[in-house]
């Protein structure tokens, strides 16, 4: 500091010129322009050393900001860091740095804030999708769906599930339930085959309880249907008109039962059967030449079994139970299938080393690869055109 003092001492006294004193203090020039150029704008004082530390330093708020998210977060569980990123900003208007939505997102891991993703298995072999299948008999194809629910006058909530075969229109049932849920589904078609026997397909959307997002886009309701041995046919995502026959009885239902509904669910079901019979034995259908449904159809002569036995697999397949969450065990490790394949008895057959593909019946349903992490890479469906 002494050395810096007469330096710009001496240059101020003019006692030499800046570069011979730069050579007697033992210097560089741009050493002696910094020290003079602090000298004439702050005196003596401005000779001394200036911390190094930046005069910003985002780590030094990051105390403040996670105290502040983990608050915001436990407040709103379900926002992401792009929404508490704005919420932050709106409630601390006079600062003007923010963290940014990536360094939010990595705060949120760090406090165990939010959930790791599950790795998903890479997509199995693609299946083509087989045309639609034309009904020439009946029991050939049944279509099936929800109409859209509604509430009585009552306020009580009703999801009718409608059944009816294609070939002759006979509408084999409407039930009126409290949900979409696969067992009260299920319970309607154990009567309904029961009463009128199996068909060979069953036509339906991809919604719940019919469809699901595994292997196939099957739910445990259509995996039962294909364990009876029918035919699953989905229509095409967001083509209602695929099922357009059933759709135009949807209409038809809705403007003589549900417009506007009866005043309790005993009443609209009453009311529903009624449209039923009249339906099937009375009203003339055009695509049937103008005859009732009822002349058509006929009940199908194949029974439902009173159990269901596992499936046969040939020679050298190894085979495997589904347990409870949708997994199998396979060389020491648990590895999820599905969880619309529970409790039924799957076959793996070896098509190279490391490689098995796995069987429901018949049906391919997905290959399990040994060095994968995840569990089946699931067999998908190529949509039709």
């Amino acid at each position: 500091m002494a050395q810096r003092v007469q330096f710009v001492i001496k240059l101020r006294d003019r006692c030499g010129d800046l570069a011979g004193l730069c050579r007697q203090f033992g210097i560089s020039r741009k050493t002696g322009y910094k020290w003079w150029a602090r000298f004439r704008a702050g005196g003596i004082k401005a000779l001394e050393d200036k911390p190094r530390r930046p005069r910003r330093h985002p780590q030094g708020y990051k105390r403040f900001w996670v105290e502040r998210l983990r608050t915001l977060r436990l407040e709103e569980p379900r926002w992401g860091p792009k929404k508490l990123r704005r919420q932050l900003q709106r409630t601390h208007r006079r600062c003007r740095v923010f963290p940014a939505v990536s360094t939010l997102a990595r705060w949120l891991r760090e406090l165990g804030l939010v959930r790791p993703r599950k790795k998903r298995a890479r997509r199995g072999p693609i299946i083509a999708a087989p045309a639609l299948w034309v009904a020439r008999a009946a029991n050939e194809v049944w279509t099936v769906d929800f109409k859209g629910w509604f509430r009585t006058g009552e306020g009580r909530r009703c999801e009718p599930l409608t059944v009816r075969d294609l070939h002759s229109r006979f509408v084999l049932g409407i039930s009126l339930l409290d949900n979409q849920s696969d067992a009260a589904a299920r319970a309607v078609f154990v009567r309904l085959f029961g009463r009128y026997g199996l068909p060979k397909v069953i036509r339906v959307d991809n919604g719940a309880p019919f469809g699901g997002t595994g292997a196939l886009g099957l739910s445990r309701l259509s995996v039962w249907w294909l364990r009876l041995g029918i035919v699953v046919e989905f229509i095409r995502r967001g083509h209602p008109q695929d099922n357009g026959a059933h759709e135009q009885m949807h209409r038809i239902l809705k403007a003589d039962t549900a417009a506007p509904p009866a005043a309790s669910v005993g009443a609209q079901k009453r009311r529903t059967q009624r449209w039923v019979d009249y339906y099937n034995q009375q009203r003339p259908h055009e695509a049937l030449g103008q005859e009732v449904p009822a002349t058509l159809y006929h009940k199908s002569r194949r029974k439902m079994p009173p159990q269901l036995a596992d499936p046969l697999y040939a020679r050298g397949c190894a085979l495997r139970r589904v347990r409870p969450h949708g997994d199998i065990k396979w060389r020491g490790r648990l590895r999820f299938v599905g969880r619309a394949f529970v409790g039924e008895l799957l076959g793996l057959k070896e098509i190279e080393s490391g490689v098995h593909e796995i069987y429901l019946a018949d049906c391919l349903i997905g290959v399990l690869h040994e060095r994968d992490k995840t569990g089946m890479r699931p067999a998908w469906v190529k949509p039709r055109p």
